[in-house]
């Protein structure tokens, strides 16, 4: 069957257009996708070609990884069911992950509709809420999964390295588990989506010292502290302010220099975390988590286009001409 797509058709070119998909099986379902939410920092390192397959990084010697279907998150209403798929219904709105297709440098992918999707890569979704705040539920996931990983007690300090969405959705993660969370950007628009209290803090790194003052908003020391933009002078820079026996959570994209020195860690006996992916029961917490209201992601959308100018949407987070955080493509 043929299906639309965003393709990635070579190193920072993008296209909308046709493709081919594997005709369904009884253990798939066909979602006719309605929105897709670009992932700016993954998606983009993967139109770059600085990388292969999730977190593998390209290395000379590989094959340029395209052309390629882009994404990995939307939602979108069920059009057809497999025999073996018992729990869903044709015309229910789900969240939908990867699909099948073919001809592509990978035979899956994420922004493409109609998708065709094994039951395991979708979701339902709760009634009452807006289906379009969990059309970034992987990286929604990503992000508290970061804010959930390492062990801290309400009340010691945690740090985030970066305002990008899994910054934001590790802030508010850490926020949750009544710790005192410092986030720090670049950015005043999207730092000041944190909305700040006394247990929430940002830091413009532009403007200041951005460890003098973190050293002074978190006088205990850090216990927890997240790198989600991938900058390894930024983890040592805080080795200082972190707790004995805290944790460092990874989750930016390094490519190949991801060289990190292990035996200044040892001094604070320092554990590092590594995030990645997705997993079924973190999914489930995280749609649960939006579902209640507790991890925000509307506020964290500045900009819809049309699926058919994905180029231009790509342009502008590219170009920074404007500050594009959350970032949907429209595709009714």
């Amino acid at each position: 069957m043929q299906s639309d797509a965003v393709i990635f058709t070579a190193p920072n070119k993008v296209e909308f257009g046709k493709v081919e998909c594997p005709d369904p099986v009884p253990g798939d379902v066909v979602v006719r996708v309605t929105h897709s939410w670009i992932s700016n920092g993954t998606e983009g390192s993967f139109l770059r070609g600085e990388r292969i397959a999730g977190d593998t990084p390209f290395r000379p010697g590989d094959p340029m990884p395209f052309p390629i279907i882009a994404g990995y998150q939307k939602i979108g209403v069920i059009e057809w069911i497999g025999s073996e798929v018992r729990d869903l219904r044709i015309g229910e709105t789900v969240f939908c992950a990867m699909g099948k297709v073919k001809g592509m440098f990978a035979d899956y992918g994420g922004q493409v509709s109609p998708s065709v999707s094994p039951r395991h890569q979708i979701w339902k979704l709760p009634a009452g809420r807006d289906p379009l705040a969990f059309s970034g539920l992987v990286l929604t996931q990503v992000g508290y999964n970061c804010g959930a990983r390492a062990p801290i007690e309400a009340a010691e300090g945690a740090l985030v390295i970066g305002d990008g969405m899994v910054g934001h959705w590790a802030a508010q993660t850490l926020s949750l588990r009544g710790v005192d969370v410092v986030m720090v950007g670049r950015h005043d628009d999207r730092l000041s989506k944190f909305r700040t209290s006394s247990f929430r803090h940002i830091i413009n790194e532009k403007q200041c010292d951005w460890v003098q003052r973190t050293r002074e908003l978190l006088p205990k020391g850090v216990r927890v502290a997240v790198d989600t933009v991938g900058s390894i002078a930024a983890i040592q820079k805080i080795l200082p302010l972190m707790n004995k026996y805290g944790h460092i959570v990874s989750a930016g994209f390094y490519g190949t220099n991801d060289a990190l020195p292990l035996q200044p860690l040892r001094g604070w006996e320092l554990s590092v975390d590594l995030v990645s992916g997705w997993s079924q029961d973190r999914m489930d917490k995280t749609l649960e988590l939006i579902a209640g209201g507790y991890l925000e992601t509307l506020p964290l959308i500045t900009h819809h286009f049309p699926v058919s100018r994905a180029a231009e949407a790509w342009a502008l987070i590219a170009s920074k001409s404007e500050n594009a955080l959350g970032v949907i493509l429209d595709w009714n």
